[in-house]
């Protein structure tokens, strides 16, 4: 697939010159984006043959697990906690590394509807949340919209606020849409998800259901190490058009023979990333998976906004 980019500086990343705005020269919010992206039409021949060959999004999916040292994750936690990010995790730093990658790879925030490539206008992230550790407590999937230039903070501060909204008062646009679904008779049921995948085909589904839909979106994350489980390859969904899916499971230690002699003791946690491989080519991705992992190694530059933002081909 074509992956050329074109390059926006600094200065206009500084004027927010990479935003949606509205007619009035007005940056909107990305939760407040109408439509979900824009079709890509330079991309090449084979690119898109692919998706009428690969038509289903499960078919198309590569699967990739790695580790990665906590060390300098570790400490970079820590002292935000001590900044008063109290309830900040490493989920925070693999969300902020994503965007970031978004930010100079935004191939990896395509998606595929009605065998089209599109490429997405703002950055969706969802998240499975329990409002209790238990195992009677129900669980929702929330939604936080993001710019490819935010900070690490900006990942925190948006996620406790949606968390906190829906476990000070439980339920929502997702959970009352699923709730009302629910007392649809089986074959009704099938008959009226059908119709929701033809509207969805053809982009048709109005905004405010894509919004709340946890299976539209740029990238889904979700914690095993939550739950104490090593993580898992999750699969993608055929509905909707989230094109990665990460798990990040529990951490571990392991003893390290050095060159000296001497055992270190490391602390490590292994994750999974589930991709549509029709959104961009394997040395695209790979670039990608490459780059958001020297951000995850590295978190303290997740602290500013990237000098530049890079934006996907026309």
């Amino acid at each position: 697939m074509n992956t050329t980019t074109d390059k926006v500086s600094a200065q206009s990343v500084l004027n927010d010159g990479f935003k949606v705005k509205n007619k009035k020269g007005e940056v909107i919010a990305p939760d407040k984006i109408r439509r979900c992206g824009r079709r890509i039409k330079t991309i090449s021949p084979m690119a898109k043959v692919s998706p009428y060959i690969m038509v289903q999004r499960n078919e198309s999916s590569n699967m990739i697990k790695d580790r990665i040292k906590t060390d300098k994750i570790d400490k970079y936690v820590k002292a935000k906690r001590e900044q008063g990010l109290t309830n900040f995790t490493i989920m925070h730093v693999f969300v902020a590394a994503y965007i970031r990658a978004v930010s100079q790879r935004p191939g990896i925030n395509r998606f595929i509807q009605g065998q089209k490539v599109y490429a997405r206008k703002n950055i969706e992230v969802c998240l499975t949340i329990k409002k209790e550790m238990s195992l009677e407590s129900p669980d929702t999937v929330v939604k936080a919209f993001f710019y490819p230039d935010a900070t690490a903070e900006d990942v925190y501060y948006e996620f406790e606020r949606i968390i906190n909204e829906y476990r000070n008062s439980p339920g929502g646009d997702f959970d009352d849409t699923a709730k009302i679904l629910s007392f649809i008779p089986g074959l009704v049921m099938k008959f009226a998800v059908g119709v929701l995948k033809f509207f969805d085909y053809f982009g048709l589904l109005p905004r405010f259901l894509t919004k709340l839909s946890p299976f539209h979106g740029s990238f889904f994350i979700t914690s095993m190490g939550s739950l104490g489980i090593p993580a898992i390859y999750h699969h993608l969904y055929d509905f909707g058009n989230v094109p990665i899916f990460l798990s990040f499971g529990s951490k571990y230690r392991e003893n390290e023979l050095q060159d000296d002699g001497s055992v270190v003791k490391h602390t490590y946690v292994d994750y999974t990333v589930v991709t549509d491989e029709r959104i961009c080519d394997g040395y695209y991705f790979a670039s990608a998976l490459k780059f958001m992992r020297s951000v995850v190694r590295n978190p303290s530059q997740l602290d500013k906004k990237p000098e530049q933002v890079i934006s996907d081909i026309k």
